[in-house]
């Protein structure tokens, strides 16, 4: 009896084994089954699916294009950023050269250090070439320089001019006869060389005069003489070339140059 009833127990036990499995087993298939019929669903689904793939596909690869030609471009406003910095610096050092050049041409211009220059040393050289011009001409005539004109606009210019005045009146260079312009010419033309001796520290030792006595009158041509001989002291030699023979007697000693068939001939007298 106590075998039967042990039987029937494992008997039992076994029978709720089997039962436990059957609803193991029933519980994953009706599971299998649901995953079945979600896969079904999403089968019904997968066209759409993949369309949105491939668009979604489609759209990453656009945004890479997008990107590539993003970093194309930034990289370009790189090089055009460094470029715009050299291109400023370039400015800057051409502004400050520019304002240099501007300074100096100003300074070298006709309004800058040559017009200080020559009003600095116009009333020394209008002081000798009126001496030696008063001596020529027996006080007769005398010069001025003017540095500085106003326009018809009012505004006062740089210039040089020379007004010459005599007994008529001041009037221009180029109303004045040929021996009057030439003494002119030859009392500022030896008051500038004493000038620049003196600025350049030298004494200016010798004087020529070549010709030019032409245009002169018998007695512009004896005040001339007067004044070359009274300048002689300020030279260690006066040369006066000419061929006018009533000249070569205004002179203590002369070179005559004679031409022969042998060449020339030289003599001092």
């Amino acid at each position: 009896m106590e075998e039967e009833q042990a039987a029937l127990q494992r008997l039992e036990e076994a029978q709720q084994r089997a039962r436990e499995q059957m609803e193991a087993e029933q519980a994953r298939q009706e599971e299998a089954e649901g995953k079945i019929k979600e896969l079904r669903e999403r089968l019904k689904d997968a066209p759409a699916v993949e369309a949105e793939l491939q668009r979604v596909r489609g759209e990453e690869a656009a945004a890479r294009q997008r990107l590539g030609a993003a970093q194309q471009r930034l990289e370009a406003c790189k090089a055009l950023g460094r470029q715009r910095t050299d291109k400023i610096k370039r400015r800057d050092e051409l502004s400050a050269k520019h304002s240099i050049y501007t300074e100096l041409r100003t300074a070298f211009g006709v309004r800058g250090l040559p017009a200080m220059i020559i009003e600095a040393a116009v009333p020394e050289i209008e002081a000798e070439a009126n001496r030696l011009l008063a001596r020529m001409t027996g006080g007769r005539m005398h010069l001025r320089f003017d540095t500085q004109r106003e326009t018809q606009a009012g505004e006062v210019r740089e210039t040089l001019e020379i007004k010459i005045a005599d007994e008529l009146g001041t009037r221009e260079y180029s109303l004045y006869s040929g021996g009057e312009a030439f003494r002119v010419n030859f009392a500022i033309r030896i008051a500038l060389s004493k000038l620049l001796a003196r600025r350049a520290g030298a004494q200016l030792q010798t004087l020529v005069i070549d010709e030019g006595f032409g245009t002169q009158d018998a007695q512009g041509r004896a005040r001339l003489v007067e004044a070359i001989n009274a300048v002689q002291d300020d030279f260690a030699r006066v040369l006066v070339i000419t061929h006018i023979d009533e000249l070569k007697d205004g002179f203590p000693t002369r070179i005559e140059v004679t031409k022969t068939a042998e060449g020339s001939a030289v003599e001092v007298v």
